[in-house]
């Protein structure tokens, strides 16, 4: 196949569909109609000499030819557009820029609000979308049209970039009115209280804590399980419940909650945030400069994570303990 006679434009439309493997979802990704993309496919199809999708059933499946052609194709326009970024002028100030990012609730809390508010100031035009953490997020930096993904280094994303972002401990919270915590849990009672456990994304198999405490055998009692980090700490209010969460924001729900917090009786690895970003992306300047961003935030966390024991919430606006087991 001659080069030059090769329109490069369906270089995009053979992305859309060997990545949709079906016409009119593949027109809907390029805003353009079913019999826009049904000409594209032709066209293609005369090219390359194979039909590169084929009927099965109702649906469409690829050709061997079309399945060798998925990430190759692929590069090659993430190539281009990691070069045309990468000469594009750059300045934060003007920049019309959209930058989509995914990312946990607590690292949202505990990084990106602040990033976010340096970002206000610097870069008022810059707009950001976050997602949560799970299949769709993965799948969206492998094809970066995800910008950028912060995950524990125990995920797997070899195939991309990365740089550690910042560290954080775990630590027992319990409500302030639980008087089966004191300053200290041993480690069976630890395990034998009720727990309030978070699962991250769509895994099954909870969070590096409850990963951990499996591998070594431990099990607790696992009354509630959360999606969020946010929640956690709320979940144990007025209860007998316990939950492990990261200390940076077990401190930060003790300047609003009615909790306590305990050192954990186990000990748990601490907990690595990476940053991930596709290689395309690496010299883009919008990417380079919000790295720098996300830098500055962390060395603006504080250096001390790990509480003291028997650390103890007297938030303003919460009810004393008699009233709210009153409201029990």
């Amino acid at each position: 196949m001659d080069l030059h006679l090769f329109d490069l434009n369906l270089l995009v439309a053979l992305d859309a569909l060997l990545r949709e493997c079906n016409v009119t979802q593949a027109g809907n990704r390029l805003n353009l109609s079913q019999p826009a993309m049904s000409g594209a496919l032709a066209r293609l199809r005369g090219h390359f000499q194979d039909e590169l999708l084929v009927s099965v059933g109702r649906r469409m499946v690829r050709t061997p030819l079309g399945d060798a052609l998925v990430e190759p194709v692929r590069d090659i326009l993430l190539q281009v557009r990691g070069a045309l970024e990468s000469r594009s002028g750059f300045d934060p100030a003007t920049s019309t820029r959209h930058l989509k990012i995914a990312a946990s609730d607590y690292v949202i809390a505990i990084l990106m609000a602040d990033a976010l508010r340096r970002v206000r100031c610097e870069a008022p035009h810059i707009t950001f979308d976050l997602r949560p953490l799970g299949p769709r997020a993965e799948e969206g930096l492998d094809n970066a049209d995800l910008d950028f993904l912060i995950a524990p280094a125990s995920a797997e994303f070899e195939a991309h970039a990365s740089e550690v972002l910042f560290e954080d401990t775990f630590t027992c919270v319990a409500w302030s009115g639980n008087s089966a915590v004191g300053d200290t849990l041993s480690p069976e009672d630890y395990l034998s209280l009720g727990h309030v456990v978070v699962n991250v994304g769509e895994s099954p198999v909870g969070n590096i804590d409850e990963v951990y405490l499996r591998r070594t055998k431990r099990r607790r009692r696992v009354e509630i399980a959360t999606p969020s980090f946010f929640l956690a700490p709320q979940l144990v209010v007025g209860t007998d419940r316990i939950a492990t969460i990261t200390t940076r924001l077990a401190l930060k729900y003790a300047e609003i909650l009615p909790i306590k917090l305990v050192p954990l009786p186990i000990e748990i690895p601490v907990l690595v945030e990476v940053l991930h970003w596709h290689r395309a992306h690496h010299q883009d300047p919008a990417h380079l400069w919000f790295r720098q961003v996300l830098k500055a935030a962390v060395a603006a966390l504080p250096t001390k994570t790990e509480p003291k024991a028997g650390v103890m919430a007297n938030p303003r606006g919460w009810a004393g303990d008699e009233e709210v087991l009153h409201r029990r």
